[in-house]
């Protein structure tokens, strides 16, 4: 696809659409606010840091102490108990939720030829867990 062909052009207001959200909005103001705060960045590498170390001695199957889990679990409760922290998590967390719908979207408009309905989206259901049973 060139740069100007028609779903290139109508891909790109879809990208403007998304981002004029004040959802969107509301989630980038967020993730800035993560961002410009060092000592919650810190916090939040040393957490990933301490997982990745744990991740490794399991796959090594070597065992945890329970003073590591107990480090972990502590820096792990610090960063969620963190305001700018947790609405950073939050907002990733939905960000990755609009990719997925976008991406479902897009994926079975391809996979069927026409845009999907709800209800082809969903697989006839409100979504993973809802128990309507449709």
């Amino acid at each position: 696809m060139t740069e100007e062909s028609p779903v290139m052009l109508k891909t790109r207001e879809l990208c403007q659409a998304i981002l004029d959200q004040p959802d969107m909005q509301a989630l980038r103001q967020r993730i800035g606010a993560f961002m410009a705060d060092e000592q919650t960045r810190s916090l939040y590498d040393g957490l990933m840091e301490k997982g990745q170390v744990l991740q490794d001695k399991q796959q090594r199957a070597l065992p945890l102490t329970d003073a590591e889990v107990a480090e972990f679990e502590q820096h792990k409760t610090a960063l969620l108990n963190n305001p700018v922290a947790r609405g950073f998590l939050d907002a990733q967390e939905e960000m990755h939720h609009v990719q997925e719908s976008i991406h479902d979207y897009v994926s079975k408009t391809l996979e069927l030829g026409h845009v999907p309905t709800d209800e082809e989206i969903n697989g006839g259901s409100c979504g993973h867990g809802c128990g309507c049973h449709h």
